[in-house]
């Protein structure tokens, strides 16, 4: 991780060239649906070290029900994302296993099926088809020729009710908890639809977090790459923070980490995720997401 100066974050906040919209893509715009969201903000949010190195689903769990295409974000602890064909010791991209068992043998390359679904381009999520019905799913991260890292993520099972024409999901006050579990898997998986964007995948502007917590940050239309490599269509993200108009902190994530635990600054504050090509120059900047930052309760 990097930190650079206060007048360095001014020159990226004036010069970079691209937002985007978060809150949005949620559809977390009525009354209700902000209540839903802040429900599961802690779930989300939870700062877990346990692991030095995991992947993860960033926004689903067992036993959810969802509608296709699904959205699925990746997410990953302890090492960098970098597209295939690129050596690096840090590094890897992600695959999904589609109704699949783990493959016996570690050393063998990972086969090109729609059981096994690459992301070799250095993706953080994707839009996954899938028919109606029960699928497992599990995130299995492999080196530059597709052999697998053996770092996988627990495997899930998903119920797909349908297509996204379909009606979605609505909250009843009368029926809260579960109609709101309803609308939140819907809306956590629901296709992102810019062509190009950067994001933080886990909050969202107007949310009240607890610190320490974990962030995870996504991009659309790149790939995410290692600084010191550089890769066509992929760059590494950044973060500024500001409190009261001035910025405090500024992380650069160079290793190509795509996840961090942050401790931020009480109170109000404000986060700009931006991604950054190999030379540090700006590509994206995301939306400027205003946060109410509380400390996080012991265990």
């Amino acid at each position: 991780m990097r930190f650079q100066t206060l007048a360095s974050q001014a020159v990226l906040a004036a010069t970079l060239v691209h937002t985007t919209v978060a809150l949005a893509q949620t559809g977390a715009n009525s009354a209700l649906q902000r209540r839903c969201w802040q429900t599961y903000t802690a779930e989300r949010t939870a700062a877990d070290l346990r692991e030095p190195v995991s992947v993860s689903f960033g926004n689903l769990k067992n036993g959810y029900t969802v509608r296709s295409p699904v959205w699925v974000e990746f997410g990953i602890r302890g090492m960098g994302v970098v597209p295939a064909g690129t050596a690096h010791d840090k590094a890897g991209h992600h695959h999904i296993l589609v109704n699949k068992a783990l493959p016996k043998h570690p050393q063998e390359k990972i086969p090109f099926d729609d059981s096994h679904r690459h992301f070799g381009k250095g993706q953080t999520s994707a839009a996954l088809e899938l028919p109606p019905g029960t699928h497992t799913l599990r995130l299995l991260f492999a080196d530059h020729e597709h052999r697998p890292h053996f770092v996988f993520s627990p495997e899930i099972t998903v119920s797909v009710a349908g297509k996204r024409d379909s009606t979605a999901p609505r909250i009843d006050e009368r029926n809260f908890d579960a109609t709101c579990a309803s609308w939140y898997q819907d809306a956590l998986t629901t296709p992102r639809t810019l062509p190009k964007e950067v994001y933080l995948k886990n909050v969202r502007d107007g949310e009240q977090v607890s610190t320490p917590l974990r962030l995870s940050l996504g991009a659309v239309g790149y790939g995410i790459a290692p600084a010191d490599k550089a890769v066509k269509d992929t760059g590494h993200f950044a973060l500024t923070i500001t409190q009261g108009g001035k910025a405090v902190a500024r992380h650069v994530w160079n290793d190509g980490r795509t996840e961090s635990v942050l401790d931020l600054p009480r109170g109000e504050v404000e986060l700009v995720p931006a991604l950054l090509g190999a030379d540090g120059k700006p590509l994206l900047q995301g939306e400027l997401l205003r946060l109410t930052v509380g400390t996080r309760p012991a265990l």
